[in-house]
């Protein structure tokens, strides 16, 4: 079966493309390129790079870029070694070992019928457990029951039953209160305070123009914002609150602010790089 490296080189061959061609339109070095087909994954940036070089490299070839992610994930999976079977441990395999029926039936004539033994001793004990409990039985004295309590004692007596309830004293009236005077005419009245903006508090905002078509991938807050190729003259606003993560493979092309401050050059060209920003700016 044709492995994933020979498949793009056999493609990339009968279009007659150069591995030079790609990195002309994609921006991805030529070693790059040449590690895909010769299956050298390690030498790879690693991590969203390699999809995004493998889909950039099929959509100029012209060929299925979700199957040819698919072939590049399965080719460079990691294969696990095979487990050898467990050997037997040699105490299992000396318990394994049958006794001869002539030895067994021996040692069983010669031996002490134990379980008959344990039986024996089983009753017995169950014998003196119910003599213990039959005894404390006997040696328990008896409660007396008190007499049932005469009904005329617990009756109500007629005065007591008669006797009026005292009635629940009503709370007093507590007036109303008193309307306050109407503001004299002329006199305009206090304007309720007006509902304060929502604060936009530790908001920032990256700026990314390209001068030269890059590669770029960028997350803020956690979510996938972009990732394609930024092609030259373009460029890119981003605002987030918590933090801006920027992946490239052409990182000295490009040109980038923060919060309306340019940021010096953060390295040559074709050069992969993370950049990662928060409220306080470019993180070291």
């Amino acid at each position: 079966m044709e492995s994933f490296g020979a498949r793009l080189k056999r493609e990339r061959e009968q279009r007659k493309i150069t591995l030079d061609d790609i990195s002309v339109a994609t921006k991805i070095g030529t070693r790059f390129l040449a590690a895909l087909e010769e299956e050298r994954f390690d030498q790879l940036p690693g991590g969203i790079f390699n999809k995004g070089f493998v889909r950039a490299y099929a959509r100029h070839l012209g060929i299925d870029e979700n199957q040819a992610i698919a072939d590049f994930v399965a080719a460079s999976a990691p294969s696990l070694p095979e487990i050898p079977p467990a050997e037997e441990p040699p105490v299992l395999a000396a318990m394994a070992v049958r006794v001869p029926e002539s030895k067994r039936k021996s040692r069983d004539r010669d031996g002490i019928p134990w379980g008959i033994v344990a039986i024996g001793l089983l009753v017995l004990a169950f014998g003196f457990a119910l003599w213990g409990f039959h005894s404390r039985e006997k040696r328990a004295p008896s409660i007396p029951v008190p007499p049932a309590a005469n009904e005329s004692s617990t009756a109500v007596p007629q005065e007591a039953a008669a006797e009026p309830v005292p009635a629940t004293p009503q709370p007093a009236a507590v007036p109303a209160p008193q309307s306050l005077p109407a503001p004299p005419a002329g006199v305009p009245e206090a304007a309720p305070p007006a509902a304060m903006p929502e604060s936009n508090a530790g908001a920032f905002r990256v700026l990314i123009q390209a001068r030269e078509d890059s590669w770029v991938s960028i997350m803020a807050d956690g979510k996938q914002v972009f990732q394609d190729t930024l092609t030259a003259s373009a460029e890119k606003s981003i605002e987030a609150r918590n933090q801006v993560v920027v992946k490239t493979g052409n990182v000295g092309a490009l040109d980038i602010s923060f919060n309306g401050t340019k940021l010096p050059s953060q390295g040559g060209y074709n050069r992969v790089k993370t950049l990662t920003f928060d409220a306080g700016g470019l993180r070291p």
